[in-house]
């Protein structure tokens, strides 16, 4: 769909997988909405972006470093009034065919912004495999789509090419982790840095 070419725009890498994505999701709606800004969303490869970056996978992570993301993930999940399953029965999941859905939804003109929320909400509440056909079918239907056609387009190369060049993108401007909001130029990681974008958007320092 067309953007306003007076409207800034963020630009918002993200995987369907990540609980910090899911956080700020609604978040970052609400926040370009009230400053009239647009949001191209841009599904990545973070398993790709990993290797690049020095991230690691979470079972690869330190113990302490999982025991405190439980910490902050309960903490954000009571700030933000936002319900989260910290131990999803479906996690970690293959998210590769879930994002490409997302990409195929812009393509053809959908709410891929919502299509992303739901399924954010199927691994972080509803307890769905996003990696199964099916379980995607179904969450596109909960959104008024067609989810066989999504996903007929989720599997063209045009749109594994789309992916690959979200993520390459990603990749040159330095983005490591997810959710990543691009502002200008200026990268704010993580939902925990709404704040920060927030704040720019309305033209303050930051």
């Amino acid at each position: 769909m067309a953007q306003d070419a007076d409207k800034r725009t963020i630009d918002y890498y993200f995987t369907v997988s990540s609980p910090w994505s899911y956080l700020g999701h609604s978040r970052l709606k609400e926040i370009a909405t009230a400053s009239e800004a647009d949001i191209k969303p841009k599904p990545c490869d973070f398993g790709a972006i990993f290797k690049v970056s020095g991230g690691l996978p979470l079972k690869k992570r330190a113990p302490q470093r999982q025991a405190y993301r439980q910490v902050e993930l309960a903490r954000w999940s009571a700030q933000l009034n936002e319900p989260i399953n910290r131990n999803p029965r479906y996690f970690p999941v293959a998210d590769g065919l879930a994002n490409r859905m997302v990409i195929a939804a812009l393509a053809l003109e959908e709410d891929a912004f919502g299509l992303a929320l739901a399924l954010m909400q199927g691994v972080w509440i509803e307890e769905q495999d996003i990696a199964d056909r099916h379980t995607l079918n179904e969450i596109a239907l909960t959104c008024g789509m067609d989810g066989e056609a999504l996903l007929e387009e989720a599997e063209k190369p045009e749109t594994e090419t789309v992916y690959e060049a979200n993520t390459n993108e990603a990749i040159g401007r330095q983005v490591f982790g997810a959710p990543t909001y691009v502002l200008d130029g200026v990268l704010f990681w993580g939902q925990d840095r709404l704040d920060f974008l927030e704040r720019a958007l309305s033209g303050s320092d930051v």
